[in-house]
């Protein structure tokens, strides 16, 4: 008899590591429970137990001080929530692969998303997984969901996730994937599948095909174990489904010429040693009644004693032995600037280096991942001499990037990467792992703008092409910035109003106004918006790129034109003025500006007045400039004050011209100050 044994038979990492935190709590605690059966298998939570870890069913039997361990299939939220509000110390024992899940139905239930869960409806993990989201629906299969899809044809467009039990097998999520991908248009689909499930399933398919007996070792109420059976029965006529040794019945494999051996992930590794050494102990028996016949005695009990030993052999195989290009789950149990050191609970102690961890030159380890963290990663490489195993994140990430990438491509969502190469025809962004290539043309980019500019920084991007077989992706940079630049134009004009204020960048300027972009949409602020001082352009003020504060003079939706204003009402120099002086003041004012019917005298920053020709002097003359000049300060007296039109009337004649009924004689002389620096010329004149 030849006896095939699979190499990932037993504990995966989550029940390993809830089964050793239910024996460390017992060793230190007197009042240890769990919240249901720890794991699916009843020699287990016997054996708990007896150390004094008991179990109940419902949050009521909880009573204060207890420390409660939440199951490796995890709990719900209102139970997590009943917990801590009761007083007990609990210990999270929630496989990090179903913990995993939780966060991502939470997070995309926030975002709006109907979350589809493939998985049978009253299993503990699913029951836990639709507490963690607002809205789902659970599915046991890929004809329910497409059958819910077809009388659901409004869901067409509506924002779904898909999340699948992790011990589901790739044949239905293939299925699940076609349908909603076909239905669906706003789409996102995480594949949840526990990778050592798939491996175990894939032995037992692989296994089942090749033997003429199979035996399934795990627990009744085992999801995962159940599945192994259903598995090896669709390839192997004869396959037993047992819990422990003492259920096989020996004389039933005499007839079988190769018998294969897999377990589920909730089996303890003693249960399938005796499993092994049982059969082994048959086949002893079988070589024995032989022995006179053909073989020699000694022959036998060697060759026995071998396939006895290959069996312990196989099975330290399957629960210690690593490989390259395996998936493995440690734990996080040291963080150095360089690497990362993972416990995975073998005899090789595992590190990952930083270069392996991310892409981001500017990571930091202790920024990306925590002391306890559980971790899963791809095996690059195996020293046994050493004892150690070089680790990737980077790399497993790579290979379940690739279906991230398809979907996304499929459903036209946004993706972030950073640029980590420039070439000739564009840029390469990483993403998980995955190089997608920007053609220039989609860097979104001026033409006078490198790409090198885009070096090292964080992208967001569309694909456009995904070719597997070549290991090929195309994406565009300039889709997304086109798309967030329409949303928020469209959101500008639903939302413009007369007054309403934005933060917006310098563009470019004319010598007519300068051009800002408030965020999608260019509007001008004309020049005489810009001070209310006298400028000669609008570089005098701004620059290009300065951001600055603006609000909407006026707009025109279908000519798609703004109106922007930057001087503000509290800086308008008007309100100053009118607060300052009145009718009949005396001020010193300065010239700024001769015509031919008057001068233009600035009284303070920002506020001209009009001396009129015929109030230059008390006799006539043909130009102002035959007594003022500019930049001439003289001292006038304030005639006339224009409210509404913002106009001020000065008068230099009212100061020569007598009072009424004064008896006194004024000096017909103007009061003229000079500036100092620059007489007038006719001043000058008469003084040569």
């Amino acid at each position: 008899m030849k006896i095939i044994m699979a190499q990932s038979a037993g504990f995966c990492f989550g029940v390993h590591r809830a089964v050793k935190l239910c024996q460390k709590a017992a060793e230190n605690n007197n009042s240890c429970i769990t919240l249901g059966p720890i794991i699916h298998n009843k020699s287990v939570t016997d054996a708990l137990s007896a150390q004094g870890v008991k179990q109940v069913e419902t949050i009521s039997q909880v009573k204060p001080g207890d420390t409660v361990i939440i199951r490796s299939h995890g709990a719900s939220k209102e139970e997590i929530n009943a917990l801590q509000s009761s007083g007990t110390t609990i210990i999270d024992a929630t496989c990090p692969d179903v913990a995993k899940i939780h966060e991502i139905v939470r997070n995309e239930s926030l975002s709006g998303r109907t979350i589809l869960i493939i998985g049978q409806r009253n299993h503990p993990e699913v029951e836990a997984i639709s507490s963690w989201c607002s809205q789902c629906q659970i599915f046991e299969s890929p004809q329910e969901l497409h059958s819910w899809l077809e009388q659901s044809p409004n869901r067409k467009n509506e924002p779904v996730c898909v999340v699948f039990q992790t011990t589901s097998t790739h044949h239905v999520y293939d299925e699940c994937c076609a349908i909603v991908k076909k239905e669906c248009t706003n789409l996102k689909i995480f594949d949840t599948i526990c990778n050592a499930t798939c491996r175990r399933q894939e032995e037992a398919e692989e296994i089942s095909r090749i033997v003429d007996t199979m035996i399934v070792i795990g627990g009744k109420f085992s999801a995962n174990s159940l599945k192994l059976a259903e598995i090896c029965r669709a390839n192997c006529k004869t396959v037993y489904f047992v819990e422990t040794a003492d259920e096989l019945d020996i004389s039933k494999f005499s007839e079988s010429d190769t018998v294969g051996i897999t377990a589920g992930a909730s089996t303890p590794s003693w249960i399938i040693k005796e499993v092994c050494q049982m059969m082994s102990e048959e086949m002893n028996i079988e070589a024995t009644k032989n022995e006179a016949e053909t073989i020699d005695a000694d022959i036998v009990n060697a060759e026995a004693a071998e396939v006895a030993e290959t069996f312990e052999q196989m099975l330290e195989r399957s629960i210690k032995t690593l490989y390259t290009g395996q998936k493995v789950t440690g734990i996080i149990s040291g963080i150095t600037p360089t690497e990362i050191s993972v416990d995975l609970g073998t005899k090789q102690s595992g590190y990952i280096p930083l270069a392996e961890l991310t892409d981001d030159p500017t990571a930091k380890a202790e920024d990306l991942v925590k002391i306890g963290d559980a971790i899963e990663t791809f095996v690059m490489r195996v020293n046994d001499v050493e004892g150690t195993v070089m680790l990737s994140k980077k790399r497993l990430d790579s290979i379940k990037s690739w279906d991230d990438i398809d979907s996304a491509r499929d459903s036209r969502i946004t993706i972030e990467g950073i640029v980590t190469e420039e070439n000739k025809g564009g840029v390469v962004v990483s993403v998980k792992g995955v190089r997608v290539f920007v053609p220039a043309s989609q860097t979104g980019l001026a033409k006078d703008v490198p790409m090198s500019s885009l070096l090292k920084t964080k992208v967001k991007m569309r694909i456009t092409e995904v070719n597997q077989a070549r290991r090929r992706v195309v994406g565009s940079i300039r889709a997304v910035s086109n798309d967030e630049r329409r949303e928020k134009t469209d959101n500008i004009w639903n939302d413009i109003e007369v007054g309403k204020k934005y933060t917006g960048v310098v563009k470019s300027m004319t010598s007519y106004g300068a051009f800002v972009d408030i965020g999608g949409i260019d509007g001008m602020i004309h020049v005489s918006e810009l001070s209310w001082t006298r400028i000669h352009q609008p570089s005098d003020i701004l620059k290009i790129g300065d951001k600055i504060e603006v609000f909407i003079l006026s707009f025109d939706k279908e000519k798609k034109k703004i109106s922007l204003g930057y001087k503000t009402k509290d800086g308008n120099p008007w309100e100053k003025f009118v607060a300052s002086y009145k009718v009949g003041d005396v001020p010193e004012v300065k010239v700024v500006k001769l015509m031919p019917f008057g001068a233009f005298a600035e009284i303070m920053p920002g506020v001209d007045g009009l001396i009129h020709i015929s109030q230059i002097t008390d006799h006539r003359i043909g130009l102002p400039s035959e007594v003022l000049s500019e930049g001439m300060s003289v001292q006038v007296k304030i005639t006339d004050i224009d409210m509404e039109k913002h106009k001020v009337s000065l008068s230099i004649r009212a100061l020569l011209d007598p009072e009424p009924n004064s008896s006194e004689k004024l000096d017909k002389t103007p009061v003229l100050v000079y500036d100092t620096d620059s007489p007038p010329a006719a001043e000058q004149e008469s003084a040569e």
